[in-house]
């Protein structure tokens, strides 16, 4: 953890030994009585945490808070729902790089059987958003959505925003070459394994979307989402 996130009603509470948090502080940071380590509040300021005490059960820490970091991009990812592996890596890495809202769609051609995982039931993912953070030393979480159709996370996108479709498919300019307009809200889609149908491709048409694709190497969805939000970053400037 390069930065410990908290939730704001744990600032006030002792932190209990057993926590992963915890852990870090004793064994990996190995702070001891009136060491500080870096802290975020989760989508709010970072600052220091000091280490006031250590009891058998529980660490009292105290924080001193300081600015918040800057926002994210103005970056909306629609991905057709993926399997869980790869959806863990594409939460943890979307979030490192500083996307403002991720929806896991369900597609005509995907597996609707992996919204059952304990990725999606059991909160794992909100976990993966944290990891995402705290590798970046940032405190802020994307806004998820999972298991909605591909219209209605459509419809949520930013009106007039620029909407761009991978599809190594059907797609003759690379991502590379889209142009995007200056201070605009960007939405990238990303099919699932099978690939979008021709229903989705008409629907992403009419939708506004632009069709690119990242080369003639057909790639894992977490490298495609990684690598496009590379292209994507540098093209804006924040890389």
């Amino acid at each position: 953890m390069n930065l410990i996130l908290f939730a704001a009603n744990e600032v006030a509470q002792s932190l209990p030994s057993a926590d992963p948090r915890a852990q870090h502080i004793l064994r990996v940071l190995r702070r001891r009585t009136g060491d500080t380590f870096d802290a975020g509040l989760i989508n709010g300021p970072r600052g220091k945490g000091t280490l006031v005490a250590v009891h058998p059960d529980f660490l009292d820490l105290v924080f001193q808070w300081g600015a918040l970091p800057p926002p994210p991009d103005p970056i909306s990812l629609l991905v057709g729902l993926p399997r869980p592996q790869t959806a863990r890596a594409i939460l943890r890495d979307a979030t490192s790089l500083g996307v403002a809202a991720l929806h896991f769609v369900a597609t005509e051609k995907g597996e609707p059987g992996y919204l059952r995982s304990t990725l999606w039931q059991g909160g794992e993912w909100h976990r993966q958003l944290l990891a995402g953070a705290a590798q970046a030393f940032c405190t802020r979480l994307p806004s998820v959505t999972f298991g909605q159709p591909l219209m209605d996370a459509i419809s949520t996108l930013t009106v007039g925003g620029a909407r761009i479709v991978l599809d190594n498919y059907t797609a003759t300019q690379p991502l590379s070459r889209c142009a995007l307009p200056r201070d605009s809200s960007i939405a990238l889609a990303f099919g699932p394994e099978r690939g979008w149908s021709d229903l989705e491709r008409t629907l992403l048409r009419t939708r506004g979307f632009a069709f690119a694709h990242l080369g003639p190497r057909v790639l894992r969805a977490e490298t495609a989402v990684v690598a496009a939000l590379t292209l994507l970053k540098s093209k804006l400037g924040s890389l």
